[in-house]
């Protein structure tokens, strides 16, 4: 796994993804409000759109009719295509465990970034 020089800090703006191209592969970087940085894979294992186009959102939960919760506040990131939502933390698809249907493991692939005085890597 190499690792690759993507910028300095001030280029990823806070709560939107910055697209960078590593080694043929265009990754959507996301920059946390306390400076965590994660890469996701710009591709839905769907129906393989640009995953890192779409809206950062939060996860809404409600665990009971008429009530709602919003949680992990712009940690998700909603496929622009057909609305699959993925923990950008862990690229796990977001579901609801309380209610089962016939499930996959979905994940979209992620990969370390670090960041090492001013500058932003990531290894692929």
């Amino acid at each position: 796994m190499a690792r690759h020089y993507i910028g300095t800090t001030d280029q990823f703006p806070v709560g939107e993804a910055t697209l960078v191209q590593v080694g043929g592969r265009k990754l959507g970087i996301y920059r946390f409000d306390d400076d965590q940085f994660h890469a996701l894979l710009n591709y839905c294992p769907h129906q393989g759109a640009e995953l890192c186009r779409g809206p950062v959102t939060s996860w809404l939960r409600s665990p009971k009719p008429g009530e709602f919760q919003y949680e992990k506040e712009g940690e998700i990131v909603r496929c622009p295509w057909h609305g699959w939502e993925f923990d950008i933390r862990s690229g796990c698809m977001v579901v609801d465990h309380k209610v089962r249907t016939l499930t996959y493991d979905v994940t979209v692939e992620r990969f370390d970034v670090s960041v090492d005085e001013g500058k932003v890597y990531v290894k692929i």
